[in-house]
């Protein structure tokens, strides 16, 4: 019978990682523990080059954790994470270098106009100064807010704040583009925009995105693939029809509510304080 150490499960984990092309964020048995606290829980899972994939569950059942570990603001209590050949453990830079993150909580300097928010963002994530002016302007018309460019960023509404944050982590030609609850509180025609803008560049730049809702009917519409996690484990992956066909559900969140229960979830802190200190500490790290 063959024995092998950790060391060598570890690069053998890494070498099945890395061969596979087609998934471009491949998470295998991770864990994250605060002291006792499992918070996530031993969960696998992949996301293929070019996809929407919504990542769902109750509040406190560890979509941000996990979030948290794939953009390098936590380090894994254990398992594995390979993000566009990028480990986040050993190779920070390299996984940061690849994403565009919106947060729930508005992360713009309101005190600067739009361009100047545009321009500083280019100057983090060293975009060539010889296509960022184009880029900008590029951008700024996608989400139509070229004509505003000089305007305060206080003076927005929050539809024109999200969209402008859309466009922010879009500037670097992200690969993967994290969402989190990105529509939280926006109205039905901004929310259906945004997600215009998003699909477009999409299927124009096979950009992958990941994102969170609580908004069941927008995943149904938007995600190619959806996660279900619920008290740190995934339990349930596949298409909308799929999650709904297993359970028996006409609608998505008929299925939700029959894989994760009814009963009503609380946590040690709101999700806006959570994402608040995320982005507190994405800024932080990124200077």
């Amino acid at each position: 019978m063959r024995t092998e150490t950790p060391d060598v499960i570890e690069k053998e984990t890494n070498l099945s990682l890395n061969i596979d092309h087609a998934n471009i964020i491949m998470v295998s048995n991770l864990v994250k523990k605060f002291g006792e606290l499992v918070a996530v829980d031993d969960i696998s899972f992949e996301v293929k080059r070019g996809e929407t994939f919504a990542f769902l569950g109750p509040n406190g059942a560890g979509k941000s954790t996990t979030i948290k570990m794939l953009t390098t603001l936590l380090h894994p209590t254990s398992g594995k994470i390979i993000l566009n050949g990028h480990d986040p453990v050993h190779d920070k830079d390299g996984v940061r270098k690849s994403l565009g993150i919106v947060f729930q909580d508005p992360s713009l300097d309101e005190d600067l106009t739009v361009l100047e928010n545009m321009q500083f963002h280019a100057v983090c994530y060293n975009v060539r100064k010889d296509i960022r002016a184009k880029r900008i302007e590029e951008l700024l018309k996608f989400v139509e807010l070229w004509d505003r460019r000089e305007d305060m960023v206080k003076t927005f509404s929050g539809g024109m704040k999200r969209r402008l944050e859309i466009a922010r982590g879009l500037l670097h030609h992200p690969t993967i583009l994290f969402l989190d609850e990105p529509t939280l509180g926006l109205d039905p025609q901004t929310r259906n925009h945004m997600w215009s803008y998003v699909k477009e560049i999409n299927k124009k730049e096979n950009m992958t995105v990941f994102f969170t809702t609580h908004y069941m009917e927008e995943a149904d519409r938007v995600a190619d693939r959806i996660a279900i996690i619920d008290h740190g484990k995934i339990i349930a992956t596949g298409t909308s029809n799929e999650l709904k066909s297993r359970t028996n559900s006409e609608t998505l969140e008929d299925a939700f509510l029959n894989l994760t229960g009814h009963k009503i979830r609380e946590e040690e802190a709101s999700s806006l304080d959570r994402l608040r200190r995320m982005g507190q500490l994405w800024r932080g790290r990124r200077r």
